[in-house]
């Protein structure tokens, strides 16, 4: 559980779901971050999967411990995901369940990417599996259909659909950021 105070940064984790060689997420991952950190009420860090060793087996030990910990001291979540035979990745999974308490009350948002589906079904799947954690899902999202031919070379995009999706989405985890933060400071979460 953070203890900021009502004035401080919102800690927003950008959550990078793939762990796939040759993955284009590193690419939407670092345009979201960009975006994010453009905007003073974020301090931003990416928590990138393929750089995390969490045992599959939900066994712990240090790699785990050192997760959990980001994980609690983060206020807000994005998870950039792609959509793998309608779901989203194992590595993912992993990730959610190897934490327990931390996940509690924090605000998630998506940012979906794939071929024409856009990666919307796994956000779907994830969707019921943040509630479970009792995270606070916002409803605005960002999605890249066709996510290959989405970005420059530069690793921008003019894709305006996803720029507007992004600061919505980014009004949205701010909103409940600071609302759960509030809300904490008054009372202890009852979950």
């Amino acid at each position: 559980m953070t203890t900021a105070a009502p004035n401080d940064p919102i800690r927003l984790e950008v959550v990078v779901a793939s762990v796939r060689a040759g993955r284009i997420a590193p690419v939407v991952a670092d345009w979201f971050a960009a975006t994010a950190r453009r905007r003073p009420e974020f301090d931003v860090g990416v928590l990138d999967l393929a750089e995390t060793p969490l045992p599959h087996d939900l066994s712990g030990g240090p790699d785990a411990d050192a997760f959990t910990g980001r994980i609690g001291a983060a206020d807000a979540f994005v998870v950039v995901t792609s959509e793998y035979n309608h779901g989203y990745p194992a590595a993912l999974k992993t990730a959610i369940d190897t934490v327990k308490h931390e996940w509690r009350t924090k605000p998630v948002g998506f940012v979906s990417y794939g071929g024409l589906s856009g990666g919307l079904r796994a956000v779907e799947q994830l969707r019921q599996v943040v509630v479970e954690v009792h995270m606070v899902p916002v409803r605005q999202s960002v999605s890249f259909h066709r996510v290959k031919h989405a970005f420059a070379a530069d690793g921008t995009t003019t894709d305006e659909a996803a720029i507007d999706g992004a600061e919505r989405m980014l009004d949205q985890i701010a909103w409940w950021a600071r609302t759960v933060r509030a809300g904490t400071a008054l009372d202890r979460y009852p979950g």
